[in-house]
């Protein structure tokens, strides 16, 4: 199983989310890895993922492009004179996909992210044409945000298989935290799982399959 994992905003939990379906599918017996194909400021989401995969890839072929600004990659490219090397890109996750029967590729920021010129990620993640997971935080505010993320991703022709509500840093007590997954289970349709404080994903079967 491939999948392309994007967030609602930066810093919803998408690496925790990617690196923990990694972990979990290794524990089953499973051949997996995680991709951060591209970053913007620092490598440690692609050093997370590679320690999850039991460092079964080079940090390179996990994040094949690097640049040094935190900000979107198409401003932070350009501030540093440099252009995105899609095909370097294309070659990792093409090799990846190669070698393991499951890749997740995680994506920059949310769906909307310029990349380069004219290029979003939800245009990067068309072209890839995997099925796509939603990872948005599970407070207050979430509701907008994830139904915005799913409507572009159905508007751009893609599947989307859930959402995961991520609850980390969240009060337990918060009335956000205990309504946000019934009502987006209503209004998208879509399977909805909690990410918890202790760490790990519900296995479920459009997740994880059987």
């Amino acid at each position: 199983m491939h999948l392309f994992v994007t967030g609602t905003g930066t810093g919803v939990g998408k690496t925790r989310v990617t690196s923990l379906w990694v972990r979990q599918r290794r524990r089953r017996g499973e051949a997996a890895v995680g991709l951060k194909p591209i970053s913007a400021g620092d490598r440690d989401d692609a050093k997370i993922l590679r320690e999850a995969a039991g460092k079964a890839l080079s940090l390179d072929a996990v994040n094949p492009c690097a640049l040094a600004t935190p900000l979107s990659p198409w401003i932070a490219a350009r501030k540093e004179k440099r252009t995105i090397d899609w095909e370097a890109i294309r070659d990792s996750i093409a090799e990846a996909r190669a070698r393991f029967p499951h890749v997740a590729v995680e994506g920059v920021g949310g769906w909307r992210v310029p990349l380069a010129d004219g290029k979003t990620v939800g245009d990067w993640a068309a072209e890839l044409g995997l099925p796509v997971l939603v990872v948005s935080s599970a407070g207050l505010g979430t509701l907008n945000h994830t139904l915005l993320t799913v409507e572009a991703i159905r508007r751009d022709g893609l599947p989307v298989l859930g959402i995961v509500l991520n609850q980390h840093g969240l009060p337990a007590r918060d009335l956000a935290r205990q309504t946000n997954r019934d009502a987006l289970a209503e209004w998208t349709g879509l399977p909805v799982l909690e990410l918890k404080d202790e760490g790990k994903l519900p296995e479920e079967e459009w997740l994880f399959g059987k």
